[in-house]
């Protein structure tokens, strides 16, 4: 192959250009994303039941869902939660590669089983199937700086205007708004509605019967007589569209003519249609609306069309309304996205400044750097056919593989350098000559570096979706590195470079660097003499070496067994969030105190950007005493003193504002993967699996949080929902209804009118369809007596005070009924504390969880259900890889001898990378594993070099003593170059900061230790495991019998038996 394109070299180029091409082209196609689609589809159900509790909720309307949904193909689990208040959802998670489309349309098929068991009101207000991720992309704010206008008229307009354009965009899965639209309230006074001795049914019969759409038909229609000239629509407004029509509405004509009208007994207005949340933007009032995106889509793609989207409707805002994208997590993908491309630019830096060093001169040093960018693009074309997205884990693998491709090519330089100061060969022949030569060694270590990618592409769930990105993009740039090394690089040498006469390669550098590279050569002469006279002295005590050998992989083994567990590393992504959590029964107004307290801090602080509060939601569950806070921070750059990261500062907070009294409000750092979760750290779902109720699933969840928080493991135990808060219960005495003739429907319905709400219809506002909303005023049911005032008319039509049917008390119960896989659950969430990892966190609520009273069972759920699976398939992963490594050898070399050598050395290049993993204090994670399967194949590439050269050369008849020597001695240069240009090509990576350091970090750490470790102890252990294995497995020749050294060594530098 390499000989038709040492001949051809215009046929070289033309495959690289085409490569060239297909690569520009396919990097302004492909998708840019923070990490691969990693989260499984989500389908999330959300039914409305205004005034229910999280009970009624629960039993009538989640559960029969809920039955419905079992069985639904590819179900990996389900969650459903009723806060009171009446909105309930059913959040269900499918295995990752369903088909989002698919699932949601399964979902709405078996929904529709369920549909007609429901409650009629819930029917009549819809149920709704979103595909959306827990997690928000981004908020956007509305705010009129000057005040001049209301925030509620904001909120109305974003509502008609925004939110629709918004929610049709590509990827966007679900559009929140935190604010609500207009609505016609009508605010009843019960004591007015007693004294006209009315009920509130008939305000809501008379509304409805008097605003209603009525189609009036047509004059001179058809058929219609003869000589009729002209015909016309009838119009009759029979809709009311402002507060003074519906107070007009006549509730009761009397007999001497005057009426009683609903401004008599009710104050009219247009008011909002709900009023549970509220937003502010840096503490002053502001609508937030929250984008949350579909499991498929591309962070940054949306985030741009919401951009470009909010650009059009700009000019078309209120007066002096501005909007503003105060929380927005797709520039830390795009920042991280740019830091790696830097370091891939650093590392290509680093790498050419070696092989200058080694080569010391530009055009053999051209020649690789020429391979590079070649390969690199071809990897982005086969990435856009393979349907990848270029995201940080295609980049880490980028950067990984620049030392791979350079390694390729040097080993191709160097051989034709030596040959042609050697022998005095012209360019072409002396490249014919080289690549017979290695053309077997740059096909094993091709195939041995693709295999050991490969099976870490078999993986499945979350893992297998970042790992299978990773070892597909490195397969994909060795495979280019491999092909080009045997085709576009010989056909360079061949062209480019000059002749040397024969034996003049060491004659002194002259020119600008010359008194240093004749300074350097000099030293490295002297080292590699000083290392031949070393090797020599180490196979020569092949015992010793063996012990030096089973000392390092006993430290593999113990560092291993000491190298805590964790999933991903803790990223500063540029926030925080805060969940504000008020004692149980606190209002709206006592959160809004509360989280105004944390604004005021947080705008103290230096690293602050901005913060988005938004009261009565939270992602744990929502209510009155709830709030949720987005707190941004300034850019990377601006923050690199000590203690400005993400996780200080959180710390931070956590301290600042301890001393809060009223509450409490905990700061997080978000997840190094956003889909999988809203905060770091581990979900605990516990299961009350033998119905013993809510008292004892309370108390059973007590007696593991006591236990949890005074672990010395766990750090910030909590438990994720809303806690029981004391209700009001109204018990019916149904004999004193039925003895009164009052009829149960209009007593439920003048409780939910008056004290939940009702809509009555609808009303058209400036070409909008709006509800009519009836409600008793606030000041007529702040008090238990407020309610036993009420009145419900009987069959008589006199009025019956409710006092006298019913009796009530107070209680305690749950505000938020949570469900996990069908059984009444808690979330409980947390950390590990610094020193442990979340590996150790999980296996301790395991071991509390084990302890408790019978009846009681857990589930993972989230990234910890991820972490779970994760970890026990990785021993197999590595197993699997060396087995993949060890066959393909044997395969290539026809013996199964050879590959022993060779994979002898992989504990070498492990230790180095558990060695420094240790020394900074890392966990053995998704990237560590990704780091140590990356040593793993270049441990295995450098011993082939040796291995490939020394079988050669036995084969030509030297001993196998001397055999292994001299490969040694040839090959130590080629080996310590490519080493060390790999080794310099991950320090950006190993010293890297601001965002997404701490995976770049991590990845760097482990290959660089591996290498700088590894390859010392490689170059003297490789010729000592050849010779070893040759005299266990070998074929002995004549030369083997004679003693070490006297063997003929006339072979030494002719060809090999591939010539």
């Amino acid at each position: 192959m390499s000989k038709f394109f040492i001949h051809r070299p215009i046929f070289a180029w033309v495959i690289a250009i085409f490569v060239i091409l297909a690569g520009i082209v396919s990097i302004t196609q492909l998708p840019v994303a923070q990490f691969p689609t990693v989260a499984p589809p989500t389908i999330t159900v959300t039914a409305t039941y205004p005034g229910a509790t999280s009970e009624t909720m629960t039993d009538s309307v989640l559960q029969l869902i809920e039955r419905e949904m079992n069985g639904s193909e590819g179900l990996m689990y389900m969650e459903s939660k009723a806060p009171a208040g009446g909105q309930g959802s059913l959040t269900i998670t499918f295995a990752p590669g369903t088909n989002a489309e698919l699932a949601q349309v399964d979902v709405q098929n078996r929904l529709s089983r369920a549909l007609p068991r429901l409650p009629s009101v819930v029917q009549a207000l819809g149920v709704r199937v979103d595909k959306a991720m827990s997690n928000f992309l981004m908020i956007l704010a509305f705010q009129a700086e000057s005040g001049e206008t209301a925030r509620d008229d904001i909120a109305d307009y974003v509502n008609r205007n925004v939110l629709p354009e918004i929610q049709r965009l590509d990827g966007v899965g679900k559009a929140q708004l935190f604010a609500a639209g207009r609505a016609m309230r009508v605010w009843i006074d019960p004591a007015k509605l007693q004294g006209y001795g009315l009920s509130i049914a008939s305000v809501n019969a008379a509304i409805a019967a008097q605003n209603q759409q009525i189609s009036g038909g047509a004059l001179g229609d058809v058929p219609s007589i003869p000589g009729t000239s002209m015909s016309a629509s009838i119009v009759v407004p029979g809709q009311l569209t402002t507060p003074e029509q519906f107070g007009q509405v006549v509730l009761r004509s009397n007999s001497d003519g005057s009426t009683v009208r609903v401004k008599d007994v009710a104050r009219v207005e247009l008011g909002t249609e709900s009023y549970a949340f509220n937003s502010r933007l840096d503490g002053k009032p502001a609508v937030a609306l929250a984008v949350q995106l579909t499991s498929t889509a591309n962070a940054m793609a949306t985030a741009k069309l919401v951009y470009d989207k909010m650009g059009e409707l700009e000019p078309y805002l209120p007066t002096g309304v501005k909007w503003s994208a105060p929380y927005d997590t797709s520039k830390f993908v795009k920042i991280s996205i740019e830091k790696v491309v830097h370091t891939l630019i650093e590392a290509l830096v680093l790498v050419f400044i070696v092989m200058l060093i080694f080569l010391q001169n530009i055009r053999y040093t051209l020649i690789p750097t020429i391979v590079v960018p070649i390969a690199l693009l071809g990897t982005f074309a086969v990435m856009l056919a393979a349907g990848l997205t270029i995201n940080i884990l295609a980049m880490f693998a980028m950067v990984l593989v620049i030392g791979i491709v350079v390694d390729d090519a040097i080993v191709v330089v160097e051989n034709v350098e030596r040959i042609m100061s050697e022998e005095g060969l012209p360019p072409k022949e002396a490249t014919l000559k080289a690549m017979g030569q290695i053309q077997g060694a740059v096909i094993g270590i091709t195939v041995i570096l693709v295999t050991v990618f490969v099976p870490l592409a078999m993986f499945s769930g979350a893992t297998g979706n970042i790992y299978r990105q990773f070892s597909l993009v490195m397969a994909i740039s060795i495979f280019f590195s491999g092909f080009f090394a045997l085709t576009l690089t010989p056909a360079l040498c061949a062209t480019m470079l000059k002749p040397i006469p024969k034996g003049h390669a060491h004659d002194k550098k002259t020119g600008l660097l010359g008194p240093f590279y004749n300074w350097f050569n000099r030293r490295f002469d002297a080292g590699t003499k000083q290392y031949q006279r070393a090797v020599g002295g180490v196979v020569k005590r092949t015992f010793q070496s063996m012990i030096v050998f089973a000392l390092v992989i006993g430290g593999v083994v113990y560092m291993f067994s000491k190298l805590p567990s964790a999933f991903l590393p803790t990223e500063d992504q540029g926030y925080v969030i805060s969940l504000v959590q008020l004692p149980p029964g606190a209002t709206l107004e006592r959160t809004s105190q509360t989280t105004t307290e944390l604004e005021d801090f947080v705008l103290k602080q230096p690293e602050t950007g901005h913060i988005v509060s938004i009261l009565g939601f939270s992602f744990a569950g929502t209510g009155q005493n709830v709030g949720l806070a987005f707190t941004t921070l300034k850019d990377w750059n601006e923050r690199t003193a000590k203690g400005s990261d993400a996780e200080s500062y959180a710390g931070r907070l956590m301290g600042g504002l301890m001393s809060i009294r009223d509450g409490f409000i905990y700061t997080l750092v978000p997840p190094s993967i956003p889909e999988l979760g809203t905060s770091n750290g581990f979900t605990f779902r516990l299961q009350d699996r033998a119905n013993k109720g809510h008292a004892a699933l309370l108390a059973a969840r007590n007696e593991l949080m006591a236990k949890a928080n005074q672990s010395p493991v766990l750090a910030g135990v909590r438990f994720d929902g809303v806690d029981d808060a004391p209700q009001w219960q109204v018990n019916i005495n149904r004999d004193a209804v039925a003895a009164q003739r009052v009829n149960m429907a209009d007593l439920a319905t003048t409780l939910a009118t008056a004290l939940g709400s009702s809509n009555s219809s609808d009303f058209p506002n400036k070409g909008y369809m709006q509800r009519v909303t009836i409600q008793a005023d606030a000041a007529s049911r702040m008090q238990p007596e407020d309610v036993m005032r009420l009145t419900v008319p009987n069959a008589d039509g006199k009025l019956v005070e409710l006092s006298t049917m019913v009796n009530a008390k107070w209680v305690t119960g749950p505000m938020q009924v949570t469900r996990y896989n069908g059984y009444p659950a808690m979330s409980i969430t947390g950390q590990s504390k610094p020193g442990f990892t979340s590996g150790q966190a999980v296996a301790e609520m395991e071991k509390l969880a084990s302890a408790l009273p019978e009846g009681f069972g857990y589930e993972w759920t989230g990234q910890s259900l991820d972490e779970k699976k994760a970890g026990s398939s990785a021993m197999l992963l590595y197993a699997f890889s060396i087995l993949a490594v060890f066959l393909c050898l044997a395969a290539l070399y026809e013996s199964w001898s050879i590959p022993l050598a060779v994979m002898l050395v992989v504990p070498l290049g492990v230790f180095g990378a558990l060695a420094g993993m240790y020394i900074r204090g890392m966990p053995n994670d998704i990237y560590f594993q990704v780091a140590l399967i990356t040593v793993i194949g270049l441990s295995a590439k450098n011993a082939i070099l040796i291995v490939e050269f020394a079988k050669d050369l036995h084969a030509q008849g030297m001993s196998a003593y001397d055999a292994a020597l001299e490969a040694a001695h040839l090959r130590f240069r080629p080996i310590l170059m490519t080493s060390l240009a790999f080794i310099l090509g991950v320090v950006p990576l190993y010293i890297a900061s601001g965002a997404s350091a701490a995976s770049q970090r991590e990845i760097g750490t482990g290959v660089f230790w591996g290498m700088v470790i590894g390859t010392p102890l490689s170059v003297f252990l490789v010729p000592v495991f050849f010779i070893a294995v040759f005299k266990l497995f070998g074929k002995k020749t004549p030369n083997d019998q004679l003693p070490p050294g006297s063997a003929p060594t006339s072979v030494v530098h002719g060809g090999s038996h591939h010539d």
